[in-house]
């Protein structure tokens, strides 16, 4: 929701369209091919994107710093950078105070206040780890990403590359959106909610038109429109990501559950009908999106997460790191620590998270602690809930956990899956092939599904698929050379964390 609203403001800023029909603009073209293509043409349209997303954004990049006049320009009028209305139509109804549009004093360090600050220091080192765990670690898109590499050192030097490129944002991103608050600050850093409706649609602040202002004053035309391309290019990316994930969630947790024996067309049909719902929720999210967090869409991105994401870090790495936890410990930790996030999240969208015009009625005990705290403590409340649950109840014996735990990892002892027979079994197209209308066959088609249906494994063929173990042995030499790299990588984030603390 969050890459289609951000899709849909920089198409609002390029070509002056309606926010609604943007969104509606870029949900059907990435919507197409990811129905018509599925993860096969998320990963071709990936890669390629990926260099022109990096090209256009060096070249971004140096037009902005050229504008300001380099970076000592930048850290001297970033200060400065205040609208010139500050005063609102309705003074009894809007007391615009300075601190409300004057730039922050810390706004050059990563670590801030632990009390005042927008993003405390503590809060950022552990919540953000959190939920950054969560993310690399968990999350359906990058996790199909690995398992699709041919090997384990393969999945590691993936992983290594997106770390190299995610150095990159705070040079291709951050600073040119605070100089384009040094170049626009009318209509960026916007204060008075008049002057902010008429400029980006919303009352609470304009900070999300930031980069795509910079983009149509800035650049030249030619570049212009590769820049358009490559924003595009990237959020669709995105978003094409997270339908595909949510289809295959959808079908194979939840659909399967109730069709057991569903054919695989079957799946793959009701896999892109699940991606159409998506679209839908989506598009009449977007008023949510537009008021929450002052405005600010990063905000809202890191709050939401902080208050649904830690349970599903705590339960995994405790599964992983302790062999102690069992089913019930984790779906007890994942429900208690779904119904906590849901007891802050509800209220605060309900009152508001508030800005410093609009404070939020939102009560203190429930709202007042800052997001990043709160998924601290989330995170840790969930894993003594999984760890005491688990202690309480039998233990899950060790035949069953091989290769399934870090202390088991190596292990090259049969494992004697709990339900592997049962999810397989369930999950076989059945063998009888029904007489299809033309209809069906040309959703069938429009949805890339085969009419071949595949024969269901017999009781042989189902055991012995499960004898096979899963090679996670690495070549010395290339194992050396992703760690080494990993090592540069954290290398050059400290010392960047370092230098801008």
């Amino acid at each position: 929701m969050v890459d289609m609203f951000s899709g849909a403001v920089f198409i609002q800023q390029a070509l002056g369209w309606n926010i609604y029909v943007a969104v509606i603009a870029l949900l059907s073209i990435t919507a197409l091919y990811t129905v018509t293509g599925g993860l096969a043409a998320l990963m071709y349209t990936d890669t390629v994107q990926t260099f022109v997303i990096i090209a256009g954004a060096f070249s971004l990049t140096g037009f902005a710093f050229f504008e300001v006049g380099g970076y000592n320009a930048l850290l001297e009028k970033y200060r400065l950078a205040l609208p010139t209305k500050y005063q609102s139509l309705e003074p009894q109804r809007f007391n615009i105070s300075p601190q409300c549009f004057t730039p922050r004093d810390d706004a050059f360090q990563l670590l801030r206040d632990p009390v005042t600050g927008d993003l405390p220091w503590p809060g950022v080192l552990f919540g953000i780890a959190i939920v950054g765990g969560w993310y690399w670690c968990t999350d359906q898109v990058i996790v199909q990403r690995c398992l699709a590499a041919r090997s384990l050192t393969h999945v590691k030097a993936g992983c290594i590359m997106c770390g190299y490129l995610k150095l990159l944002p705070m040079f291709l991103m951050v600073f040119p959106g605070m100089i384009s608050r040094v170049l626009f600050a009318d209509e960026v850093g916007c204060v008075v909610p008049e002057v902010c409706k008429q400029v980006c649609g919303t009352e609470v602040g304009c900070s999300n038109i930031a980069y795509p202002k910079l983009v149509v004053s800035v650049m030249p035309n030619g570049l212009r429109g590769l820049m358009l391309a490559v924003m595009l290019a990237a959020l669709m990316s995105s978003l094409a990501s997270i339908f595909n994930s949510s289809s295959t969630l959808f079908t194979m947790d939840i659909w399967t559950r109730f069709r057991p024996q569903a054919r695989e067309s079957e799946l793959m049909v009701v896999g892109r009908v699940w991606v159409l719902v998506i679209v839908a929720v989506s598009i009449c999210w977007i008023p949510v999106v537009q008021a929450a967090q002052s405005g600010q869409l990063f905000d809202y991105i890191q709050s939401v997460t902080s208050y649904l994401a830690p349970p599903i870090a705590s339960v995994f790495f405790l599964a992983v790191f302790v062999k102690r936890v069992n089913e019930q410990g984790a779906f007890w930790g994942l429900m208690g620590g779904l119904a906590m996030g849901l007891c802050r999240m509800g209220p605060e969208f309900w009152f508001g998270s508030g800005s410093c015009l609009f404070p939020s009625d939102c009560p203190t005990l429930v709202c007042g602690v800052h997001y990043l705290y709160f998924a601290v403590l989330l995170f840790f409340c969930t894993s003594i809930l999984v760890l005491l649950v688990s202690y309480c109840t039998p233990a899950i014996d060790d035949k069953h956990l091989h290769r399934l735990v870090f202390s088991l990892r190596l292990s090259k002892e049969e494992r004697d899956d709990l339900d592997w027979k049962q999810e397989v079994k369930g999950r076989i197209a059945l063998d009888a092939e029904e007489p299809k209308s033309g209809i069906c066959r040309l959703i069938g088609w429009f949805c890339g599904v085969s009419g071949t249906q595949v024969p269901e494994l017999t009781e042989e063929e189902v055991t012995e698929a499960s004898k096979e173990l899963p090679d996670i042995s690495e070549e010395p030499f290339w194992k050396h050379v992703v760690d080494a790299n990993a090592l540069v990588m954290m290398a050059v984030a400290v010392f960047l964390w370092g230098y801008y603390a």
